[in-house]
């Protein structure tokens, strides 16, 4: 193919799991120091209808714009506004309907998340009540169908997580009970909890792109997960299979699919690797989906105690992207040789070169420089959450940073840093959820504005904290360049 890849579409949701918080990292180790925690957690979790109308939520999910955020006097969780659970890009999820989904996503047996008639009913009515998910319900099965015992309770030394939704227990979430998992600690219930909402969030994410295409899951040939989760075996940990796990759950049985891992920049290296599978004909239609990350629920839950706050890390965050060849309209992803950023092994951990490699080389690779990019998206984290936790605002750090570069490369007067950082940056919206934030929360928002004709081009820069794994002090950075479809 010679026509350049496009991003066709989009789509971005959230699940609202208020109940989850305790089993997120922080909260689940500080909960086995002082079991107390937990009721401190659970007087500090806020309602449905708060999460719906907290504006940066609404902006996630596109009725809000970034630019009409910044309008929004902070704090924001005080904000008496009106939402919609339902946006332009997609919706935010209750925690009802989303166990709905979860048990549909366990595909055990014996099952993982096992539960009487009675909670598979409630659960059925609110996927059948769903505009969207309505096509799930019939497949949730009553207990005799699939062998589960719903007369079995845990005892108390079990391990088994209990699920509670709005004051009522749906049942106790298990690990592998079989002979070859029952000892594996990566087949016990949080690992697998973990898991099962990521595909679960996936497959709602998918569900909502395939829905706004208005396209059948059979036209998907390719999907790339770039979630944080680490589905394995005590032998393959991180071994992977969780995109054709979310492509299972849609229905895409034409679809092949892998998982792309490279920390908070694994949704960039995969929308790269669609585009580029796209352009070298090998796929036409390539999705690039990413679940929500369990672990990261109530990160900074301390911090909002502590403040007398609600917690807001209470949502699982998903995307998914279609990418395809070029339609005439949609945006096209810049594949010209050098127009990816990458930050080479050589480059080191300053963020001087780090910057020059994945900022300034591939706009010059292009013959352009920093003031000819509209829109600079790189790490979205709502300043909110992060700010409370002693974190400071790290989306407007970031733009700090692009403009100093600029500065340096002398592409930009010092004195116009400032107006200038106001005019191609935004304010971040995106929760506390690693991969999602990077980046990619504003591919959809860049669209609408390329449609419009409001904007050229956007640059996404996403880094990845590569030291975490103990194995390189290095980090990474990878970037692409959104550009307006010039046959529109």
């Amino acid at each position: 193919m010679t026509s350049p890849p496009v991003i066709k579409n989009c789509s971005y949701c959230l699940a609202h799991v208020p109940d989850l918080v305790q089993y997120g990292s922080k909260p689940r180790r500080e909960i086995m120091r002082d079991p107390a925690i937990r009721g401190s957690i659970a007087r500090a979790l806020r309602p449905y209808n708060k999460a719906v109308c907290y504006p940066p939520n609404q902006t996630f999910i596109g009725n809000l714009s970034p630019d009409e955020l910044n309008t929004i006097p902070r704090p924001w969780f005080t904000r008496e506004t009106t939402g919609r659970n339902t946006g332009r890009f997609g919706e935010i999820l209750d925690q009802t309907t989303f166990f709905g989904l979860l048990k549909l996503a366990d595909v055990l047996n014996p099952p993982l998340f096992p539960m009487d008639e009675t909670a598979l009913a409630t659960l059925r009515e609110s996927l059948a009540d769903h505009p969207l998910l309505t096509g799930f319900a019939s497949r949730l099965e009553t207990p005799h169908q699939n062998g589960e015992n719903s007369t079995q309770q845990p005892s108390p030394q079990t391990s088994a997580l209990a699920m509670h939704s709005e004051g009522k227990r749906y049942g106790w979430f298990h690990g592998d009970e079989r002979a070859e998992g029952v000892d594996d600690e990566n087949l016990g219930p949080y690992h697998l909890l973990e898991n099962s909402c990521t595909k679960t969030t996936g497959a709602l994410a998918l569900s909502w792109l395939l829905h706004r295409e208005q396209m059948a899951p059979e036209k998907v040939d390719f999907l790339i997960s770039c979630g944080e989760e680490a589905c394995g075996d005590r032998y393959q940990r991180g071994g992977g299979g969780m995109a054709k796990a979310i492509g299972e759950m849609c229905g895409c049985s034409n679809a092949s699919g892998m998982d792309i891992k490279n920390f908070c920049a694994a949704p960039a290296s995969a929308i790269v690797t669609a585009a580029a599978m796209v352009k070298a004909g090998l796929h036409k239609r390539v999705v690039v989906v990413g679940g929500g990350s369990l672990a990261k629920l109530g990160m900074k839950f301390q911090s909002f105690l502590e403040h007398d706050l609600p917690i807001l890390d209470d949502c699982l965050a998903c995307t998914a992207l279609l990418i395809s060849g070029d339609d005439g309209v949609s945006p096209i992803i810049r594949l010209d040789p050098g127009a990816v950023g990458k930050v080479p092994i050589g480059a080191g951990n300053t963020d001087e070169s780090v910057f020059r490699h994945y900022l300034l080389n591939p706009l010059a690779a292009l013959n352009l420089q920093c003031t000819d990019i509209d829109r600079y998206a790189a790490e979205l984290q709502n300043p909110e959450i992060m700010e409370f936790a002693g974190s400071g605002d790290v989306t407007s750090k970031n733009y700090r940073k692009i403009g100093a570069m600029a500065v340096l490369a002398k592409q930009l007067e010092k004195s116009e840093m400032d107006s200038w950082i106001k005019k191609i940056g935004m304010v971040g919206f995106a929760p506390t959820q690693g991969h999602i934030p990077s980046a990619v929360p504003y591919i959809g928002h860049a669209m609408e504005a390329m449609h419009r004709g409001e904007i050229k081009r956007a640059m996404f820069l996403s880094r990845a904290s590569l030291f975490l794994n103990r194995c390189t002090n290095l980090l990474d950075g990878v970037s692409f360049i959104l550009e307006r479809n010039p046959k529109c």
